[in-house]
C-alpha cells in the first residue's frame, strides 16, 4: 500500500469527525478491526470487530458537543499516524491533544490505538 493511498484513507476517516457524519465511516473498517480507545485511564477501552469499532467511532463522530481538529497525518506503507486536538469548549483547558496509531490492510482500517496528553 502506498503512503499516498494510506493518507487518502485517513483523510476520509477524519472527514467523518470533521463533518459529524458517521456514515462516512462506511467502507473503511475491516471485519476484524481492533480499537484501543484513549479512555478510561490508565489503559483505555478495547473494541473488537467492525460493529464494535463503528459503534465507538460513530458515537464520537456524531457528537455536536466537540470539535475534532486533525493537526498532522503521515504514513509509512500500511501504517499511519494522526495527530489531533479535540475541543469541547472555547478555553485552552477545554481541549486535549492526542495521537492515533493506525494500521490498514487491503484499504481497510484493522487497528487503531489512541493516546492523549494527560
Amino acid at each position: 500500500m502506498s503512503d499516498e493511498t494510506t493518507i487518502a484513507i485517513m483523510n476520509r476517516f477524519n472527514e467523518a469527525f470533521l463533518r459529524h457524519d458517521p456514515s462516512l465511516l462506511d467502507g473503511l473498517v475491516a471485519e476484524d478491526c481492533v480499537v484501543e480507545n484513549t479512555g478510561p485511564g490508565p489503559d483505555g477501552s478495547r473494541h473488537v470487530g467492525r460493529e464494535a469499532c463503528l459503534a465507538l467511532w460513530s458515537g464520537i463522530a456524531s457528537s455536536r458537543d466537540s470539535e475534532f481538529e486533525p493537526e498532522e497525518i503521515w504514513a509509512a506503507g500500511d501504517r499511519a499516524v494522526i495527530r489531533w486536538r479535540l475541543r469541547w469548549g472555547p478555553g485552552a483547558a477545554d481541549s486535549v491533544r492526542g495521537v492515533n496509531l493506525m494500521r490498514l490492510r487491503d484499504g481497510l482500517i484493522v487497528e487503531a490505538m489512541g493516546y492523549v496528553k494527560g
